[in-house]
């Protein structure tokens, strides 16, 4: 196992990386060392994950409850999670019962919101089975459900107890999935470290026949690039934290647009980042082959780089006035700096975003 700290005062938790491990029940004993009892969520398509983990928190002496959900992203709602409302009232859980959220993003960020406002607050306890959420999403504490004028507009923050990631559970992942996490981890590679970004180039064949060892690394590496982002801007106050939303504000348009589940969430933050780059182009803020680089890994890996035309400018663009980054009515991106990583950039002319969506499309 590799241990990444995140450290948060209070807060702080561990993430723990390894392949093929069978210490969750250890690992959740000394996370959450007075709860007796634990309501394990996953989706349909993780059943197996769900009642291996249930078997190995009972060997710790949990005695535990299971909710399954439909899988796919629009189970991400309110009714769903008024459904594990009524679960863990069944149960009648206390506030040291924690939630233990088995699966993709769809999963933690469902069940996390679920933790988070219960009893104003659960202890929750990540295991997640994709790459995407091993990455990204189990990590950091943001929490949320979707609403029909947007991706996760209702949400907490709310960080976990611990996050258990067991890479060999990807051996099972769809490639398509498998892809979709890859797009997040090439997103580390833009915005914070160029050693990881040249491995990724280097290692493509090794990564999409997911050797363990490459896997393992990225995963790991990813994890800490998060948490030390998350370190300094836990709840995004200074800013920081904003940078990790690379390619996202196209990305959640084309999600909403084209409806939940048309791309998967890495294959929008794909072409949300070809886009990006694209934008920062046209305001003169990059040039060069790094965008080119960007886009080739994008392609190597499988994953989309253009716009769907049928996709309409205009109610992309409605979407992306709604971005939690807007300020004052203004469209806000994080974009590429000439000397290297990424910035938060305010007062985008609208014209500009409707020339890259245009030029995407062709």
């Amino acid at each position: 196992m590799h241990t990444v700290r995140v450290d948060l005062g209070p807060r702080a938790y561990d993430i723990a990386v390894g392949i093929g491990s069978a210490g969750l029940g250890t690992f959740a004993r000394r996370c959450l060392p007075h709860a007796t009892a634990a309501l394990v969520v996953g989706d349909t398509n993780v059943e197996k994950h769900v009642q291996v983990a249930r078997g190995q928190l009972a060997s710790a002496g949990f005695t535990t409850e299971t909710s399954l959900i439909p899988a796919g992203e629009t189970s991400k709602n309110l009714f769903t999670a008024a459904f594990l409302y009524d679960k863990l009232a069944d149960m009648a859980a206390d506030r040291r019962t924690p939630v233990v959220a088995v699966g993709g993003g769809v999963v933690g960020d469902l069940a996390g919101f679920v933790a988070a406002t219960y009893n104003r607050g659960l202890p929750l306890l990540m295991v997640p089975t994709t790459l995407l959420a091993m990455v990204d999403s189990s990590v950091g504490g943001k929490t949320g459900v979707n609403h029909p004028k947007g991706k996760n507009l209702i949400g907490a923050f709310h960080q976990p107890a611990g996050v258990w990631i067991d890479t060999g559970m990807l051996d099972t992942l769809p490639m398509r999935e498998f892809r979709s996490g890859l797009a997040e981890v090439v997103k580390y590679g833009v915005i914070l470290d160029p050693e990881l970004f040249a491995f990724l180039e280097r290692n493509v064949l090794a990564v999409l026949a997911k050797d363990p060892i490459a896997v393992a690394h990225l995963v790991s590496r990813s994890c800490r690039l998060k948490a030390d982002v998350v370190e300094k801007d836990e709840r995004e106050e200074t800013g920081l934290r904003a940078i990790l939303n690379y390619g996202h504000t196209f990305a959640h348009a084309f999600e909403a647009v084209g409806g939940y589940g048309s791309w998967l969430h890495g294959e929008a933050v794909a072409a949300g980042m070809v886009c990006a780059w694209q934008l920062a182009e046209r305001l003169g803020r990059v040039s060069g082959d790094a965008g080119e680089r960007q886009t080739a890994l994008l392609r190597a890996f499988g994953l989309p780089t253009t716009v769907k035309p049928e996709w309409d400018a205009d109610s992309l663009l409605a979407v992306m006035r709604r971005d939690k980054k807007n300020q004052g009515g203004k469209l806000r991106f994080v974009l590429p700096m000439a000397a290297g990583g990424v910035e938060l950039v305010g007062d985008v002319p609208e014209s500009e975003v409707r020339a890259v969506i245009g030029q995407s499309q062709k």
